[in-house]
């Protein structure tokens, strides 16, 4: 198995070089740093170019772009051209580190939720949970997501409090990491603040991996090795955990395999919406600010992560389904 990761990652190195090439020409394109000063009437043209002269803008592309991959694959991922000239890196990092954390805790409450619905939905197919969880699914899918987090903001952090006596300020926080004026870290008032988007980021999560969950298990439970096991005495509840949800789960693998990959480039609009400084709201300022360095570090992380993510789910076949061989 170890031959084989290695083997998959060395032949992504090509994918991710040419993500690399399209990225950064694309960048470049799309935030050019010098716009937003060509509009300020204080800054003289000569200022200008020097400016541009300083970020190496006048040399050939292909030169701008060797010297980016090979600073970039030493660990240099430069400095931000609007925030004091801090390290590239440790943006990412900050944001980065709060992305997987908002992430990690939707997905994995979202699994846990959407598998056990979708188990239910299959055990009871035809009835009223069936056709619940069904109508639900429907909603949560086609309901838009930015609305979705207004409702929750209204409801948690205003109606709640004029509908419950004696509550002082919100229930639940509506933007930010911490109170205003917290600088430490505290677990409790992390977890309110990471609860309003991660409801919101679990809601459809919820319904897809339910929907995938079931449609799955309805297909494996007519399967001969399930009608097996129930030949052989073996309880409804072993049949279904150890033999049926086991090989049922592959399909859902691959789809929050596939989620947190892509994911972990950040939520955009949630991140907009609660002010949550992830990697969604990391790449937005630096695209209307033209701060490419940022936006450069953003892409590659979000291939690497894409990349990541699919070799997980390769290595997690094997494990839940003996017959796939990874070799």
């Amino acid at each position: 198995m170890l031959r084989y990761a290695i083997r998959r990652l060395l032949i992504n190195i090509p994918v991710l070089l040419v993500l690399s090439f399209a990225g950064f020409f694309a960048a470049r394109e799309i935030a050019d740093p010098a716009t937003s000063l060509r509009s300020n009437p204080r800054v003289r043209p000569e200022d200008l170019e020097r400016y541009r002269e300083s970020l190496g803008l006048d040399d050939g592309p292909l030169e701008q772009y060797w010297r980016w991959l090979t600073a970039f694959v030493t660990g240099d991922l430069g400095k931000s051209l609007i925030r004091n000239s801090q390290d590239v890196w440790s943006l990412i990092e900050s944001a980065l580190a709060n992305t997987l954390v908002l992430v990690g805790v939707a997905i994995t409450f979202s699994l846990l939720i959407g598998i056990t619905t979708g188990i239910v939905a299959a055990m009871r197919q035809n009835t009223f949970v069936d056709y619940a969880s069904t109508g639900f699914s429907f909603v949560f899918i086609s309901m838009p997501t930015f609305w979705f987090a207004l409702m929750v903001q209204l409801l948690f952090a205003v109606y709640l409090q004029d509908w419950i006596p004696g509550l002082n300020g919100p229930l639940l926080p509506s933007a930010g990491l911490y109170p205003p004026g917290q600088r430490t870290f505290d677990l409790f008032e992390r977890g309110r603040h990471v609860a309003l988007p991660a409801l919101v980021l679990s809601v459809q999560l919820i319904a897809v991996y339910s929907r995938y969950m079931r449609a799955s298990m309805l297909e494996v439970l007519g399967l001969d090795y399930v009608r097996t096991a129930r030949s052989k005495g073996l309880s409804e509840r072993r049949v279904v955990t150890r033999h049926a949800a086991r090989n049922a789960m592959i399909p859902i693998t691959t789809q929050a395999g596939t989620d947190l990959g892509l994911l972990i480039g950040g939520l955009i609009v949630t991140e907009q919406i609660f002010q949550y400084p992830g990697m969604g709201t990391l790449f937005l300022d630096a695209l209307f600010a033209g701060d490419y360095p940022i936006l450069l570090a953003w892409i590659m992380v979000t291939a690497t992560a894409v990349v990541l993510a699919n070799l997980a789910i390769d290595l997690i076949y094997g494990y839940l389904d003996p017959r796939i061989r990874v070799v």
